[in-house]
């Protein structure tokens, strides 16, 4: 009988110091930012423009596929080149806002990286706002050019005049010329995709840029209130570029192997991106890091599992997932088995919790692919901890620990003391990818931020080994009679019925307990269970208090924001009647 390696041979603490020693790749060293030592990536990128001049050497490597248009990392280059002599000579100086409101399109990361490599704040914008909203993302963040698909510029056209600082619109895919004399085609400067390997070869032009200087301003998904514009650096952003690749190692240290060294000959990698670019995850811990690798990226126009199947298959496609609920239907679908799928070797997700039992389903429908979670917030430029490979099968309920350059630590609500091992409260992230603050909010910064840390609003705790378990929201827990009831908690059990897809737990209001648990839920295709089945379902599982006093069924997925979260604003609407 072979004997079977213990595990793990390594802690996450041991993992971590050989991984980041002098010398090693992860190599990390202390620098002062803003005021404060801060433990950071030696041997990260040190500008996005760097990014995107390493990114040549990948040559005619397949860099971005959307629908029947492929676009080589060079032909990338050279389109991203021109683009930014244009910005240039529209007056974008170091430090300008720049942003891009467009839906997932090869023209997007061509507008960042312009942007980007001139110096100036990229500001993508939430594709899926609506005018006004749109509006107030241009005059908060004093864009001074703005680049925007057909269909954005139709919901912005009647705003555009109450952008005072906006000077101009380049415009990708538009079939009609506009009157406004402010807006211009984006084809005119660069051609359409496919011409792009035609485009002359031309130098970036010239700009000093440091790795603490200011580089993009996302909009927090924020449920309630006007949005804040999270102010991300260099460094905040290439962090996640270093996070990645050091996490993928720990698992091998983690089982007794010794990481593989990258091999320049090993077939190209691919991403099924099945997440908007206006996302932190998208923008940061995918498309980043895919410049840097080598990594093709294929993009879709929107969810759907069939095309995501077909993408897969035909483009040997390697990890795909986004949020929890992609991964489910990857997994649920009944057309699945006609594919091959054969070349997915992760399945990974964030921006929302997940049920242990979705862990244990990709170990089984995809059993060459390994399960991967991580946590972080717009706040911390994406990744803060991460989750894979046996770590994630062991603690499922996790997502993982801190990557090494991140500090965590559980602080009461009030935040006047930390809370040993075990203990649930705030989690605080320290760490160089936590953002400066928000653009022009002093006054939300100073509430958020504090030497360093960031507050993150997330109820979690720490178990002896560093690995973060969130547990809610802190303004999404319910309290019942005095009983706190943590909506994950419920959530899970949910998953676990085997006729639930979706699922999440919300406050009723009650005159006398406060608020009492209500459940929405979306069953799978074909799936039978009653409000009564799923109530005696959690009944057997939680305590009474927990249990939902009503079931709505949703006949679909429950409605997300663009960072894959469920907008339980919009779901709490259904139980408006207070409970007698």
């Amino acid at each position: 009988m072979t004997d079977v390696p213990a595990w793990p041979a390594l802690s996450i603490a041991q993992a971590h110091a050989l991984l980041t020693a002098p010398g090693a790749p992860f190599e990390m060293e202390t620098v002062t930012i803003r005021g404060l030592p801060t433990r950071v990536w030696k041997n990260a990128p040190p500008t996005l423009r760097a990014v995107l001049e390493a990114s040549r050497a990948h040559g005619e490597k397949i860099f971005l596929v959307h629908e029947d248009e492929r676009v080589s990392f060079e032909a990338f280059f050279r389109a991203t080149a021109a683009f930014a002599h244009e910005l240039r000579r529209q007056g974008v100086q170091k430090g300008d806002r720049v942003a891009i409101v467009m839906r997932n399109l090869p023209e997007w990361p061509v507008a960042f990286y312009a942007a980007a490599s001139l110096g100036a704040i990229v500001t993508p914008l939430n594709a899926w706002w609506t005018g006004p909203e749109l509006e107030y993302g241009l005059t908060d963040s004093g864009t001074k050019v703005a680049i925007v698909d057909a269909e954005r510029l139709e919901r912005l056209a009647e705003h555009l005049h109450n952008c005072p600082d906006l000077k101009r619109v380049f415009v990708s895919r538009l079939i009609e010329e506009s009157a406004n004399p402010h807006v211009v085609k984006l084809e005119s400067v660069i051609g359409e995709p496919e011409g792009w390997s035609a485009l002359g070869d031309r130098p970036l032009p010239d700009e000093v840029i440091a790795e603490d200087d200011e580089a993009t301003i996302f909009y927090t998904s924020g449920t309630t209130g006007k949005p804040k514009g999270a102010l991300a650096t260099q460094r905040n952003i290439n962090s996640n570029i270093m996070a990645s690749a050091c996490s993928s190692a720990r698992s091998f240290l983690r089982r007794g192997e010794t990481p593989p060294a990258p091999d320049p000959d090993a077939p190209q990698r691919g991403t099924l991106l099945s997440v908007p670019f206006f996302h932190a995850t998208g923008c940061f811990a995918i498309l980043n890091p895919s410049l840097v690798a080598g990594a093709k990226l294929a993009m879709m126009r929107r969810w759907d599992p069939v095309r995501a199947f077909e993408l897969i298959e035909r483009e040997r496609l390697n990890s795909a997932g986004g949020v929890p609920t992609i991964a489910w239907q990857l997994i649920e679908h009944p057309l699945r088995e006609n594919y091959d799928l054969s070349s997915l070797e992760s399945v990974a997700y964030g921006g929302a919790p997940s049920a242990p039992e979705l862990v244990r389903k990709i170990r089984e429908i995809f059993p060459s692919s390994q399960p991967g979670n991580g946590w972080g917030m717009t706040e911390t430029s994406a990744t803060a901890t991460s989750h894979g490979a046996e770590d994630y099968s062991h603690r499922p309920d996790s997502c993982g620990p801190a990557v090494p350059v991140t500090d965590l630590k559980i602080m009461t609500v009030e935040g006047d003391r930390e809370l040993p091992i075990g203990e649930v409260g705030e989690l605080w992230c320290k760490g160089p990818q936590v953002v400066k603050g928000y653009w022009n909010k002093p006054e939300a910064t100073a509430q958020t931020f504090h030497e360093g840390w960031v507050k993150t609003g997330d109820l979690a705790r720490l178990d002896s080994e560093g690995f973060c378990f969130i547990i809610d929201r802190a303004k999404d827990m319910l309290i019942r009679g005095g009983e706190n009831i943590y909506c994950i908690e419920v959530e899970n059990v949910l998953y676990d019925h085997p006729a639930v897809v979706d699922a999440a737990l919300v406050g009723i209001p009650h005159k006398t307990l406060g608020e009492e648990p209500g459940a929405v839920v979306t069953l799978k295709p074909e799936a039978r269970a009653s409000e009564e089945d799923l109530r005696a379902f959690v009944a057997e599982r939680l305590a009474a208090f927990k249990v939902p006093v009503k079931v709505i069924f949703w006949p679909e997925t429950l409605p997300r924001n663009a960072n894959g979260k469920i907008v339980k604003s919009e779901l709490r609407k259904l139980f408006e009647a207070p409970a007698a």
